[in-house]
């Protein structure tokens, strides 16, 4: 089936069999660099299609639907993504076969021109977390249905995201988001507080409202973001957050007591209590972001052997299966499919993109190099980026590595008064060269 001018091939929708427009009135394929569901993008190793999870969550079939596509349609490469989302890679001939298959599965949109939009995420451990202040995913619920229903929102970038927070104790706190949302409870009120182009973790809240208007908050915020951005200003952080705010109608209330207490940064691998009596989670990683059709159907059957048959997907790349009552049979389940199970393994704190060897923009194979670095230097918290649009981290690692050409890296450390990666240490390092330096380098000083 060839390309349409806009360079986006027709796809089927519903799993028809046959190419359907399900809005006609809209445009429901626009050009865009990011993948979707139903917008396959080609990179060297084939096309790419991204599967959003509604709060990162996907049931067994789900998984086992995923699996199967990639197999069949693809070259088997399933990727956990640091949205909790997944995506398939090596996609070819049989894209359209692909997608009527995950459509079948329920993974898409309920409309086409509502699949852009999906970027919600939750914690991982969303209704079951011990350290929460309310269930998310009620009111995730309904934000999601006003992303896809709402047809003026489906003007919204295919990056623009959005984060709700419950206080989990498992959340990730430092991925920028166009509009934020954390609770916490003020003279036994709980509040939403919120932010504009920034994330929990590090920035002050603009204002708050009640629990009870939080959706009303996000219509209200998306629907100023739109009255005032132009065509070229496609996220929050291309607009004055003071003219923004000032154009929300509902009142809002101060942010005063607001503190967001961190995550634990070790919460995303291993195996917890949940806030339910004798349920645990049960958390891995998937090495460098990657996992293949046996290691998904091998998650799923645990799910609905040990759990409740539900996957969640985690920012951190990796899966959590909930209300597990044997976490231990779990973990040494995940572990003999390859996951990752415990922050020892040398991969556990390693992040690297996909690299030379599937993108056209990569100048290194990361994810070879990430190898090679972890053995050399067992336990560095590190990212490998193929360019300097850093797909793979959403936030600044304590190190990062920035590929020049094939095997060699600038190294950059985090630093506050440094934007970006953070501050240069040293240019055109090899692994060996980089090693060797993080070797020598006191661990207090990558870990600020």
């Amino acid at each position: 089936m060839p390309p349409d001018k806009a360079g986006i091939i027709p796809r089927l929708y519903p799993s028809t069999g046959s190419p359907v427009n399900p809005m006609p009135a809209v445009n429901t394929l626009r050009p865009s660099a990011c993948p979707g569901l139903l917008r396959i993008v080609q990179a060297l190793d084939g096309g790419i299609c991204r599967i959003k999870l509604a709060g990162g969550s996907i049931t067994a079939d789900q998984a086992n639907a995923v699996a199967d596509a990639a197999r069949m349609y693809a070259g088997g490469v399933i990727e956990a993504t640091n949205r909790a989302n997944l995506q398939i890679r090596g996609i070819g001939a049989e894209q359209d076969a692909l997608i009527a298959r995950l459509l079948a599965a329920g993974l898409g949109p309920n409309n086409a021109a509502g699949d852009d939009v999906r970027n919600l995420m939750l914690s991982p451990s969303a209704g079951i977390d011990p350290q929460m202040w309310f269930d998310t995913r009620p009111l995730a619920t309904q934000v999601l249905a006003t992303l896809q229903n709402h047809a003026r929102f489906h003007q919204l970038s295919a990056k623009f995201a959005i984060q709700l927070d419950g206080g989990e104790a498992l959340a990730m706190l430092e991925h920028h988001h166009d509009l934020w949302l954390s609770a916490f409870v003020r003279e036994g009120q709980t509040l939403l507080a919120f932010g504009l182009a920034g994330c929990p973790g590090l920035d002050a809240p603009v204002a708050a409202v009640p629990l009870d208007h939080g959706h009303a908050l996000v219509v209200a915020v998306l629907e100023a973001f739109l009255d005032l951005a132009t065509p070229e200003q496609t996220r929050m952080r291309h607009l004055p957050v003071d003219n923004v705010v000032s154009r929300l109608s509902l009142p809002l209330l101060s942010a005063q007591g607001f503190k967001r207490p961190a995550s634990d940064a070790l919460l995303h691998i291993g195996s917890y209590p949940q806030t339910q009596k004798n349920q645990f989670y049960v958390a891995a990683i998937a090495p460098l972001g990657r996992l293949d059709s046996l290691m998904l159907q091998g998650a799923a059957q645990l799910a609905s052997e040990y759990g409740d048959g539900t996957l969640r997907f985690t920012p951190w790349q990796g899966v959590l299966l909930p209300n597990i009552e044997r976490p231990g049979a779990v973990t040494e389940g995940l572990a003999q499919l390859g996951f990752l199970c415990s922050t020892d393994h040398p991969l556990a704190r390693m992040i690297a993109c996909t690299g030379s060897s599937g993108c056209g923009k990569g100048l290194a194979d990361t994810k070879a190099d990430a190898v090679q670095l972890a053995a050399l230097q067992p336990g560095v918290e590190a990212h490998l980026s193929g360019c300097s649009r850093s797909c793979a981290a959403a936030h600044t690692a304590p190190v990062t590595l920035l590929a020049v050409s094939p095997g060699h890296y600038d190294l950059y450390f985090r630093d506050a008064a440094h934007p970006g990666f953070g501050r240069l240490h040293a240019r055109t390092l090899s692994i060996e060269a980089a090693g060797a330096l993080l070797r020598a380098r006191p661990r207090s000083n990558t870990d600020d």
